[in-house]
């Protein structure tokens, strides 16, 4: 789309990570628009069930996040790359085993 190259993105369950590059020409809340409209289309014809959850249309938040990477651009993308196997790994660890707050372990069932 006028010049934008996609140089990484990567799918989470509810959100998208995505390093851009967008020519100066362009601005970025066009380009946003662009993305959102054309991407939503898209994905409602290829999954039409969809299209019944999200009947009004309001598939995307209004809002996005945006920054500059400069020099940062190899370690942006190595992040979008990935923070999805990160997250996996740190949501493990997190997981503790259900201990019953009611029994002291010397009740026992016959």
């Amino acid at each position: 789309y006028k010049g934008v190259e996609i140089i990484e993105g990567h799918m989470m369950p509810d959100h998208v990570h995505m390093l851009v590059l967008i020519p100066p020409k362009l601005s970025i809340s066009d380009f946003m628009g662009y993305l959102k409209s054309k991407s939503v289309l898209m994905i409602f014809d290829k999954h039409a069930n969809l299209k019944y959850k999200y009947g009004n249309r309001k598939f995307w938040a209004r809002g996005y996040y945006v920054s500059t990477v400069g020099l940062n651009e190899k370690t942006v993308a190595k992040y979008i790359r990935e923070q999805e196997k990160n997250d996996i790994a740190l949501d493990k660890l997190s997981v503790k085993e259900y201990e019953d707050p009611f029994s002291d372990g010397s009740f026992r069932t016959r």
